[in-house]
């Protein structure tokens, strides 16, 4: 069988490896590139770009290129993280039919799961050319703090992608394994695995003895990263325009995508220089029509004031991390760091301080996730054996209790794979079903929670309130795939269910968009490509063109615009 890969997909940038004779190896594209930039861009034509070749779209076709899509995959539009994303993205914000947050390019709403498809896609394209053999397999990673929905959303993208995901593994379990903490020493250790990227953060907690790494606790937020601290520099410099010139840059995608451009660069120049300067000529036009040229000096003191809050941020998932493991800092014995948002000096400055020593950096912080996924994968095909992983529940698994109550049966940071039975009693005379509705997360109120999905079983015996008891029975294996069984105790009478949650597509919408592409790939082979540069075409793929480029735009109703599938409902952009 081909071999399986490992893929970091990030939220700025994507990173592919394999495990050879030497250990995990990074892939490098035919470029030379070791990283790919996680932006995808349509062009007018209806070609599309993905990587470098999209990058460069963003400023001259800002408003049909997406960045960060996996910011958006398996999240709600309505989130406060998503509502603020879309303040400030160049590309619009619109609402799914099951309120999820997709994108608009040219009029068709998309799925995030579609563009991190595409990355996914160029992924595969750069290992086959690699590797000089078709890759169908990989081990794909995830924040640890992704619920299942997210995970599930990533799935569904690399079915999109032709690749079947053998293993979704938390990002920093493959930091550590890729860092070989478990080669250090013959001895039980506890590590910390401090993850902060582009859209993500994640603190994991893990024991590491013999090879075996133990995750006892983990904690983070799938709402917080450098694209964070980037989008307040934005606002920031945008409102100073708007102050002095009565200039609205966030009606302008041109100019925010130069805008997010130049401040994004600023902060890497920032990371290891006290100043920098932003300077853009012809920005925009004045209300007189006149050119307006930005030039302003920016220092890392006024960046750290403006981020202040989102570094406080980090504080709190790492005390919570801590008090679920049990632990105190002193007791936890290095702290890896993972993730390019990590370079910004006052993060390791406040890991020193949360934690009592300074963090470890002993790897490539943009490549170690791809190299421990590589290593994984290794191990699921037989070709290594050195690591054993036992991985957590990241969030609460409950029921709903009354109206809105949530009561939780399998905590978080709950090791996998674990088994729970709880028993029910009826509450109504001659009740004839109970229905058990499943909910993840850490709200009281289950109405902020997610819902997985629902058990029924009905044809109940007759008898008083209280008389008849149905157990409930809920699995959840290494996978995090949980299988829920309902028994009603004196006839035996069971209702199951396996309950993979949807990521927001369903198995007909999925089949859809891979035929729609098949289609046009197989018509579009002769046409040019458009970017005189780059071939639009991976090696090793056919072209990944617009799926509905040639369909009249249905995106539009009667009453102005509305989400896919004809639902209203549009947030930002």
């Amino acid at each position: 069988m081909s071999k399986i890969i490992g893929i970091d997909l990030g939220t700025t940038n994507s990173c592919v490896a394999v495990l050879d004779d030497r250990g995990p190896r990074v892939l490098a594209s035919p470029e030379g590139e070791r990283t790919t930039p996680s932006v995808v861009s349509w062009t007018a034509g209806g070609d599309v770009l993905v990587g470098t070749p999209a990058r460069r779209q963003a400023v001259t076709n800002a408003a049909s290129t997406v960045h960060g899509a996996k910011r958006l995959i398996g999240r709600k539009v309505n989130a406060d993280e998503i509502t603020a994303l879309a303040r400030t993205a160049p590309f619009r914000v619109v609402a799914a039919a099951n309120g999820d947050a997709w994108v608009r390019i040219a009029g068709q709403a998309r799925s995030p799961q579609e563009v991190a498809s595409h990355v996914l896609r160029r992924m595969r394209a750069i290992a086959e050319a690699a590797l000089g053999e078709p890759v169908t397999r990989a081990v794909v990673t995830v924040p640890a703090y992704f619920d299942e929905h997210q995970r599930q959303a990533t799935r569904d993208a690399g079915t999109i992608a032709g690749l079947d995901i053998v293993r979704i593994l938390n990002e920093p379990t493959a930091a550590a394994l890729a860092y070989g903490a478990h080669r250090v020493a013959d001895r039980r250790r506890t590590i910390a695995v401090f993850d902060l990227g582009g859209g993500t953060f994640d603190i994991s907690i893990m024991t590491v003895d013999a090879g075996i790494f133990e995750v006892l606790a983990t904690g983070g937020d799938s709402g917080l990263g450098g694209e964070d601290w980037d989008r307040r520099m934005v606002e920031r410099v945008a409102d100073e325009l708007f102050d002095r010139h009565r200039v609205d840059l966030m009606q302008n995608p041109v100019a925010l995508g130069r805008l997010r451009e130049a401040c994004e660069a600023a902060k890497k120049a920032l990371s290891s220089e006290r100043e920098t300067w932003l300077r853009l000529p012809f920005l925009a036009q004045d209300q007189n029509g006149d050119p307006l040229n930005l030039e302003r000096k920016l220092t890392r003191d006024e960046v750290e004031a403006w981020t202040a809050e989102l570094l406080d941020r980090l504080s709190g998932p790492c005390r919570r991390a801590l008090a679920d493991a049990g632990l105190a800092p002193a007791d936890i014995e290095e702290v890896l760091l993972v993730g390019g948002m990590t370079r910004w000096p006052a993060v390791p400055a406040l890991v020193e301080q949360l934690f009592g020593k300074k963090p470890s950096r002993g790897a490539n912080p943009d490549e170690v996730v791809a190299s421990g996924a590589a290593q994984y994968a290794g191990i699921l095909a037989g070709d290594t054996d050195d690591a054993t992983l036992l991985d957590v529940t990241p969030h609460d698994l409950g029921i709903k209790v009354g109206e809105s109550g949530f009561s939780v049966l399998i905590p978080r940071n709950s090791m996998l794979p674990v088994r729970v039975r709880k028993l029910f009693a009826t509450t109504m005379a001659n009740q004839r079903f109970v229905s058990i509705e499943l909910y993840q997360g850490e709200h009281a109120d289950v109405r902020k929670n997610r819902r997985l999905g629902q058990v029924v079983l009905d044809g109940l015996p007759a008898g008083p309130a209280g008389s008849v008891r149905v157990e409930l029975v809920l699995t959840i294996d290494v996978e995090s795939i949980m299988s829920v069984t309902a028994r009603e105790l004196s006839t035996g009478k069971e209702a199951g269910v396996t309950l993979r949650p949807s990521g927001g597509l369903s198995q007909r919408e999925i089949i859809e968009i891979i035929s729609r592409r098949r289609v046009e790939e197989t018509a579009a082979r002769d046409r040019p490509p458009t970017d005189g540069s780059v071939s639009r075409v991976p090696t090793g793929e056919m072209p990944a063109l617009d799926a509905n480029r040639d369909e009249p735009d249905r995106s539009r109703g009667p009453s102005g615009p509305t989400g896919p599938r004809g639902e209203p409902g549009e947030n930002g952009g």
